[in-house]
């Protein structure tokens, strides 16, 4: 992590809001069909909402009805690191930003092709920066 990304728990709360925190730094997750980037189709790059890292291209991203923005592949797989998540009774992969540690969302193979992949990611843990037009 970069010194711009290594924050404390207090200066990471002191600079998100209540419900980015709670899900980035928390590992929360908001409600289904809640996030202002559930049915969202513009186009642009999806960026970490704590420290600005592109993550996913609006090109990888499609309805998957699970009430969450579904990507079926990161920008890089530098981008994004994986880790077992044994919380609720249950064995899923968590996704966190590369750069600074948040906590985005969960992996799960159910996706469409080419990759079969479903990145479930909380829409308060991004921020859109609209691909600009000509």
């Amino acid at each position: 992590m970069s010194n711009d990304t290594k924050k404390t728990d207090a200066q990471w709360k002191e600079i998100l809001t209540p419900e980015v925190y709670h899900v980035c730094r928390q590992k929360g997750t908001e409600r289904p069909f809640s996030g202002q980037y559930t049915h969202n189709k513009e186009p642009g790059l999806y960026c970490c909402a704590c420290c600005g890292q592109p993550l996913f291209n609006a090109d990888a991203k499609y309805d998957s009805g699970s009430g969450w923005p579904s990507y079926f592949q990161a920008i890089s797989e530098h981008a994004i690191r994986a880790e077992t998540d044994l919380s609720h009774g249950m064995r899923r992969v968590e996704v966190l930003c590369s750069s600074c540690d948040a906590h985005l969302g969960h992996l799960f193979d159910d996706g469409p092709q080419p990759t079969g992949l479903r990145y479930c990611i909380n829409s308060l843990a991004l921020q859109l920066n609209p691909k600009p037009t000509a």
